[in-house]
């Protein structure tokens, strides 16, 4: 074989290697590993979705920015919470000081006057200019942030939102924590007149009892008389169908979606055409109840706020 033939033969040679070593440089990753083909294309589980609602990624995003206060609710923030928060109880922000009485009383754990409350918030910092995301839990809580979130709308704000899967979301997404809450900055608010759309007195439930569909969404032991908190007395409102609020979450503590909430009320007989009142113990984990019925399309929807402990105090129960 001559020379030239010869090395004809080792340049094709050399460039068929090179073709096979970028092709297998060049394959995508889904074709080296079928199972990241296979990931690739699974649907992610579906959300929760509302106008009254913030993912945790989302809320995460707007830590630090100037039209955004963050309100920790869960009386804890003493020991931690995020990054800026300011921090306030359920029961602060209503009237549950003893010149209101106890729980039970007619005058207890109710939104405080318009005057009172506009002090209230104004001492926080609540700018009514600016979006208020409360924190709280869920799985672990009451739904506190729910609690407020439910009075700053009757207060007249229109920017308020809960976080999904609570404050505890928020860590899991990457939130900066802090050792305490951050102090407020005082600012002027003016609360006029409460917005009563989505709040129930006892004097209007008892007068049109038959008008309401009423949900008892307290736990199983407290609808069937358990007396945990110094109620009066136990049992449940009579006729309330029972939908537990601890029901509305995955183990995550993020909601379940629209759809399997809205079918978990319609097994119950809870119709999206009703007069729906949520209560619990103290209007805490309903208020909760409340807004998520709210975005899942429920039409007339209340959070009954002094719930049980009042109601039972002078009222039928079962």
């Amino acid at each position: 074989m001559d020379r030239k033939r010869l090395r004809a033969i080792i340049l094709c040679l050399l460039m068929l290697s090179m073709m096979c070593a970028c092709g297998g440089k060049n394959k995508p990753a889904a074709e080296e590993n079928p199972d990241v083909q296979q990931s690739a294309g699974e649907e992610q589980p579906a959300a929760f979705t509302g106008d009254l609602i913030i993912s945790a990624e989302d809320a995460v995003a707007l830590i630090g920015s100037d039209d955004v206060i963050f309100v920790d609710c869960t009386g804890e923030a003493d020991r931690g919470t995020i990054k800026g928060a300011v921090a306030t109880t359920w029961q602060d922000m209503c009237t549950c000081s003893e010149e209101y009485g106890s729980a039970g009383d007619d005058t207890w754990g109710k939104i405080p006057k318009p005057e009172d409350l506009s002090a209230r918030l104004g001492a926080l910092g609540l700018d009514k200019n600016k979006q208020i995301i409360t924190l709280g839990h869920t799985l672990k809580g009451w739904g506190e942030d729910a609690r407020i979130a439910w009075e700053l709308r009757a207060a007249g704000y229109e920017n308020v939102r809960i976080v999904d899967g609570g404050i505890d979301a928020l860590f899991d997404a990457g939130a900066e924590k802090q050792s305490a809450a951050s102090d407020p900055v005082p600012c002027e608010v003016a609360v006029d007149d409460l917005d009563r759309t989505h709040v129930m007195e006892t004097s209007e439930l008892a007068a049109n009892f038959d008008q309401y569909k009423i949900v008892d969404v307290r736990t199983s032991d407290e609808y069937n008389g358990a007396t945990k908190y110094g109620e009066a007395k136990g049992g449940h409102i009579k006729g309330a169908v029972f939908v537990p609020y601890l029901d509305l979450f995955q183990k995550d503590g993020t909601l379940k979606t629209n759809d399997e909430i809205t079918a978990m009320f319609e097994a119950q007989g809870v119709n999206k055409t009703d007069r729906v009142v949520a209560y619990c113990t103290g209007g805490i984990r309903s208020a909760y109840v409340q807004m998520v019925l709210e975005m899942c399309g429920y039409e007339t929807t209340f959070n009954y706020d002094q719930s049980y402990w009042n109601w039972c105090v002078d009222n039928e129960v079962e």
